[in-house]
Formats: C-alpha cells, structure tokens, sequence
C-alpha cells in the first residue's frame, strides 16, 4: 500500500517514513486481518500478529500501542481502499447514470465483504468505535459522488448519503448474517431501496 495517509495517524504511534517501514506495516496489517477471520477480535492479540507478520514484536509496538489501534488502521485501509475502488469504477461510468454510480459503490462493497481478509469483522470502523464507520463511508461518498456527478457535496447532499448508507447497513448486516456470502435477496432489496430513496434527490 506504501505510505499511510494522514487519516491514519491517529492510531499510529510513528508513521512508516521509508519503504522498508511500509512495507512492514502492511506486513502487519495483513497478519491482523487474516488473524481476524480465524480467531475473532477478542482472541486477537500483538504477539500473535507479530509472528504471523514474521516481525519482532517491537516492531508491531513501534507502530501500534494495543491491539485495537491496530484494527482501527486495518478499519481506515479498507476505507482507502474502498475509495479507490470506487473511484476506479466511477472513472468507466457516464456522469449522467447515477444509478449505475450507486451500483458501483454498492458491488464494490459486497465485493470486499466476501473476498478480503478481516473484513467481516472490521469493515470501516474497529469493533471498539463502530459507529463511526457509517459517517466516514458517507463523508468519503459524499466527495467522490458529487464529484462524479457534478453537484455540490453541501450538506443536504451528504445528509442523503449518511441515511443512504445508514439504511443499507442494517440491511446487508442482515444479508451477511443470513448467509455468509449475503442472502440475495436482501442484497436486491438493498438495490431496490438504495434507488427508491436516493431518486427525490439525484433524478
């Protein structure tokens, strides 16, 4: 991933300055997700990200003080990530096709749902500050849509996108927890709801 942008600062104690440095904290990152997956949050601990990482345990505490500032940066990469993701995807789609837009970011997400490690447990927010999550992913789509879409990212914009994704968690937290890959069924309806409510204000 190379250097941490500066929404990550807060959960780390010193920022990776060289490539070798980034490297190792991507090394470390990518030991707690997998870690994640096969023992939980509450299982999840710095020594033993250390050594799946293949990393002195003095270097995880370089970066990190506890094991949920650990997860709040793995939280903070997958926003990256997803935003990029999104942009990448936005950059092949007309400006004019909002609906496709919102396709986008919502099959990017579920894309990452079943396919990135650490992910069902840490999606955009650690398991210690949860509600956060939500607010950060519309803050960042607010931005990247209003850009794509040509309007204003104001506030009544962004308060559209908060209820929007808002609305959509609760649902496919629903989906993921029916089936692991998502009950399809409900991932429509998540479709179907998402271009309802977002109509009144993007037609």
């Amino acid at each position: 991933m190379g250097a941490v942008p500066d929404d990550h600062e807060n959960s780390l104690r010193r920022a990776p300055v060289q490539q070798r440095s980034a490297e190792r904290l991507d090394r470390i990152l990518e030991a707690c997700a997998v870690l994640l997956d096969e023992t939980g949050y509450e299982q999840l601990s710095t020594r033993a990200v250390a050594a799946r990482a293949g990393v002195p345990i003095g270097s995880v505490y370089r970066f990190f003080g506890n094991k949920r500032a650990m997860a709040d940066a793995l939280a903070r990469r997958n926003l990256d990530v997803y935003a990029e993701r999104v942009t990448a995807r936005l950059g092949g789609l007309p400006a004019a096709d909002w609906r496709a837009a919102i396709d986008a970011v919502l099959d990017e997400y579920l894309e990452m749902k079943r396919t990135v490690p650490g992910f069902a447990l840490v999606e955009f927010a650690s398991q210690g500050t949860p509600n956060e999550g939500n607010p950060l992913v519309a803050d960042r789509l607010t931005t990247l849509l209003a850009s794509h879409l040509g309007r204003a990212a104001d506030e009544a914009l962004h308060r559209t996108f908060l209820v929007a994704v808002e609305a959509a968690d609760a649902v496919l937290q629903l989906a993921f927890r029916t089936r692991p890959e998502g009950d399809p069924g409900l991932v429509a309806e998540v479709r179907v709801l998402l271009r309802a409510y977002l109509a009144k204000t993007l037609d």
